[in-house]
């Protein structure tokens, strides 16, 4: 190949790259929105903070992070063509740090994102982040799927849990992108911005199935319930012999028993390695943390575990995850 014919070449592909991030943009920026959040006091209004939301619904619902909106109650939405609309916040969840807020879109249908599917991705996929870093309202960056499968810790109150499968990028963010979009080639949100790791490394939350139900629970409940059982663990290798006859290598070993706990009440050790729960397989903490469903609130579950080389069962009633 020619120096001009590979000079051709790469100006082809900067064009079929700007022409995708270009469209992204022009798609998304009037569907993601500046917010400045506050709260209501007797002395005024007092400011919380500000970042970033989507529209994802035409009557008026924006999806952001969670730590957009503590301690906030209401606040403004600013849209790039310069309409500003009170916010009201819907719900909160601390734990998977996303919250669903409104505007009044009942004078005009509002122009809504559509949500993805973030199990589609691929590492070194394109995707676009648009939000408002630094309070410059209609930002847009992009970059590439760094990783997939990350974890970030979230803690509310005494409450911590993992957020699985974080989307792990290189797009630049900055403050005031959390709760923006992070999208793909289609335009479609595969991702709630949520944290600036260090230089070149941003994460989102991924959209799909646990985030619709997420979603769900905020615009009807206001919160999302989950079951608690009261242990600290990690994955920890079966022995041979175990391994071999249940046919995987890991459960979950209890470092530590709330006293108190549901755990606790069900006669769960220090110790112990849980190898299921109502007969499904958990081999480290994520595993758990899918079963403990608010429908697992006050319902008997069996737990299998190995203690001293000995399969024992017992059954434990989860409480509720107080966030």
């Amino acid at each position: 190949m020619t120096r001009t014919e590979r000079a051709a070449t790469e100006a082809a592909a900067m064009d079929a790259y700007s022409e995708v991030v270009t469209r992204v943009a022009d798609h998304l920026l009037p569907r993601v929105v500046q917010v400045r959040m506050g709260r209501r006091q007797s002395s005024g209004w007092r400011p919380t903070g500000s970042g970033s939301a989507v529209v994802f619904t035409p009557d008026g619902y924006l999806l952001t992070a969670a730590h957009v909106v503590a301690d906030a109650d209401s606040g403004t939405a600013l849209f790039t063509d310069g309409a500003e609309r009170r916010v009201e916040i819907v719900g909160r969840d601390p734990l998977s740090d996303l919250a669903v807020a409104k505007v009044d879109a009942s004078r005009e249908r509002l122009d809504a994102a559509t949500l993805g599917d973030a199990d589609r991705l691929r590492v070194g996929q394109l995707v676009v982040a648009v939000g408002s870093p630094l309070g410059l309202t209609g930002t847009v960056t992009a970059g590439v799927v760094s990783a997939l499968g990350r974890s970030l810790a979230a803690r509310a109150g005494a409450g911590t849990r993992v957020v699985e499968n974080v989307i792990q990028t290189d797009a630049a963010l900055n403050p005031g992108n959390s709760g923006g979009a992070l999208a793909d080639s289609s335009g479609e949100v595969v991702g709630i911005n949520t944290a600036v790791a260090g230089i070149g490394l941003g994460l989102a939350i991924p959209i799909g199935a646990g985030t619709r139900r997420i979603v769900a629970s905020l615009l009807h409940d206001g919160r999302v319930r989950r079951a608690w059982l009261g242990i600290a663990g990690a994955r920890r290798p079966l022995p041979g012999r175990v391994s071999r006859r249940l046919g995987r290598p890991a459960g979950i070993g209890v470092e530590e028993v709330v006293p108190g706990s549901p755990a606790a009440a069900a006669g769960l050790r220090s110790g112990d390695l849980i190898l299921d729960v109502d007969g499904q397989a958990v081999a480290d903490a994520g595993d758990l943390q899918r079963l403990m469903l608010d429908e697992a609130i006050g319902r008997a579950v069996r737990l299998r575990i190995l203690r001293v080389g000995e399969v024992v069962e017992l059954r434990a009633v989860p409480g509720e995850l107080a966030a």
